[in-house]
């Protein structure tokens, strides 16, 4: 199986930035999706973004289009998260997930039911 570790959490002021990792191990994984979700305290986890095994394929949340951006580097076995123009409303705990036949990436509606294994999350808090 895959373990994932996610780092690069912390508090931050609005406008500002961070950068998410999620480190995998404990075997090889080739052609999976590797997605990002978040949970607000007394929310569901919801869906941040989605990137494919080669990078080529990557969706977003709505509210975070234009300021997020999924990345990976297969050789690492790492995913990232570039967060910038943070706002309050970016405030929740970050997993990273991997979906190993890739259902989610062709299904493209953000289900967290379709992921396989998870992380143990990161905290993001961006103050006002």
């Amino acid at each position: 199986q895959v373990h994932l570790v996610e780092s690069g959490g912390g508090l931050v002021q609005a406008g500002g930035s961070l950068r998410l990792s999620c480190a995998a191990s404990g075997r090889r994984f080739s052609n999976s999706a590797m997605g990002w979700f978040r949970q607000a305290p007394g929310k569901g986890r919801d869906f941040v973004a989605l990137i494919s095994w080669n990078g080529g394929n990557t969706f977003y949340r709505d509210t975070v289009k234009g300021r997020f951006t999924i990345s990976r580097d297969n050789a690492k076995n790492t995913v990232y998260l570039q967060m910038n123009s943070l706002k309050p409303e970016d405030t929740a705990v970050y997993y990273c997930a991997v979906d190993f036949d890739a259902r989610e990436l062709y299904s493209g509606s953000g289900r967290p039911d379709l992921y396989d294994s998870w992380g143990q999350g990161t905290q993001v808090t961006v103050s006002s």
